[in-house]
């Protein structure tokens, strides 16, 4: 026994010596190259970003607040998110348990002719009972690196899973207040609509007034009629899409189609005077897909270093202690005491190709991986510009748009009062109001624009959460 207990310390010994190397490449993040600022940024990079502010300072809109955080907790699409981040944990563990020795058992009880428990076998044919019961112990010894590699996979793969979950939080943030957005400006949009039909029912009163005085012709009633009618008719159109964006709202929460509060409206929304989108090279570090994206490129270095190891043998130390009879009645005396101790190597020596092919695999994998990688952080380089520009135009684009709202609105004002003094056709107040129509409809739109740009750029800087974990109601109201 004392033998033993010195064969086990040197195996040991020798297991702890060699563990700390392993095969395979050590992961190493590749350059990206990021450029010193953002194209359309219109002040110099700096450190601080829109996105290290927390969603309820960038949305302020107190009714928004409160769809976003029950979207935060009902959501269905987080919710599966966050299985499969719990899916991903449960493997790691999976993985990080072959450290450590596994141990089964068995046992067999059994009646017999020349069975192969009975002493000598065969016994002459004479029927027997027989007994074992088994403990059984193997402890891998991980010289080459094989389950050290199989961990940093499976912990690379559930820290992916995490990031992904983080990416749908940012994704949902921004959802909901795109769509909170568009219904407002929906609402805008309505009363628009309500407003033109009305403004063309007054027309058609003075024309018609004019026609039953003798004044005017049947032409005029009936240009302004066929306006009236098709302003009319956007009114349900609009009332429908309203119907349709809350729903998609009411999905966004997990919870039934319904109706949707909003206390404000749309040109009630404040948006931040000053947009820092913060340094190129931070949103490496920021943005939940680039972070996913090199976790996965992580765990594919990590399987280069599993199929390399495939290559050499494996070694390590088993043990079964039980007890073993030929008689029932016998088998709880010491004389049918069972122990074994023995190392063990099990290696390839013709694999038909099949381990190379499996390295390859994994070199290409991780070559895939890698340019997933370049192209995300890419990608999101010009999803951050696009905000960016788009944002600073559409202010620009804002302000003429005002003005020729304006002006618009004068116009009609004026033509009605040169009509009724006879000093215009009724042609110059339809067509000033024809025109006043769509301007203030694409105000609206561009209203609803200069908020949705605020928001892209806020979901594209990757913000919304921090590494302490997502943005919960309570750390809501502590920071309140």
């Amino acid at each position: 026994m004392e033998r033993l207990t010195k064969q086990l310390s040197l195996w040991i010994l020798l297991f702890f010596c060699v563990s700390g190397c392993a095969l395979g490449p050590n992961y190493k993040r590749p350059a990206v190259n990021a450029p010193e600022n953002f194209r359309s940024a219109m002040t110099p990079a700096e450190q601080h970003s829109l996105a290290d502010l927390p969603w309820w300072q960038i949305f302020q809109d107190e009714t928004l607040q409160r769809l976003i955080t029950e979207a935060l907790e009902n959501n269905y699409d987080l919710r599966v998110a966050a299985t499969r981040v719990e899916q991903a944990r449960q493997i790691a563990a999976q993985a990080r348990g072959q450290f450590f020795p596994q141990i089964a058992y068995d046992g067999i009880v059994a009646k017999g002719k020349n069975s192969f428990l009975t002493t000598p076998s065969p016994n002459g044919g004479s029927t027997e009972d027989s007994a074992l019961l088994g403990l059984n112990v193997f402890w891998e010894m991980d010289f080459w690196g094989r389950i050290r590699r199989l961990n940093e996979a499976a912990r690379a793969q559930y820290l992916a899973t995490e990031e992904g979950r983080r990416g749908v939080v940012v994704s949902l943030v921004s959802a909901v207040a795109q769509a909170y957005f568009e219904l407002l400006e929906l609402d805008l949009e309505l009363e628009i609509n309500k407003k033109t039909t009305q403004s063309f029912e007054d027309t058609l009163k003075i024309f018609t007034q004019r026609l039953e005085g003798g004044v005017a012709s049947k032409l005029e009633t009936s240009s302004a009629e066929g306006l009236l009618g098709t302003a009319a008719a956007n009114v349900p159109e609009v009332e429908r899409l309203i119907v349709l964006k809350e729903n998609q709202i009411n999905v966004l929460l997990g919870r039934n189609p319904g109706p949707v509060e909003r206390n404000a409206t749309l040109l009630e929304q404040v948006s931040p005077p000053e947009i820092p989108a913060g340094l190129p090279s931070a949103l490496l570090e920021r943005r939940p897909d680039i972070r996913q994206a090199e976790q996965n490129l992580r765990a594919a270095n990590a399987q280069i270093g599993v199929a390399m190891t495939n290559f050499f043998p494996q070694i390590g130390l088993t043990s079964l202690l039980g007890q073993v009879s030929p008689e029932l009645s016998a088998f709880t005396s010491g004389t049918s005491n069972l122990w074994a101790v023995a190392g063990a190597m099990t290696g390839p020596l013709f694999q038909g190709g099949t381990l190379i092919a499996e390295y390859r695999q994994a070199k290409a994998a991780w070559e895939e991986a890698k340019l997933v990688y370049e192209q995300t952080a890419l990608n999101a380089f010009q999803e951050v510009s696009n905000a960016l520009i788009s944002r600073q135009k559409l202010a620009a684009s804002r302000a003429d748009q005002a003005r020729s709202v304006k002006a618009y609105e004068e116009a009609v004002k004026v033509s009605i009062k040169r009509y009724v003094a006879g000093k215009a056709s009724y042609y110059e107040i339809l067509q000033n109001q024809q025109n006043l129509y769509p301007a203030e409809t694409t105000l609206a739109r561009t209203e609803l624009n200069q908020l949705l740009a605020v928001v892209q750029l806020y979901k594209a800087l990757g913000g919304g959460w921090q590494e302490t974990g997502t943005f919960t109601t309570s750390q809501k109201h502590a920071d309140d």
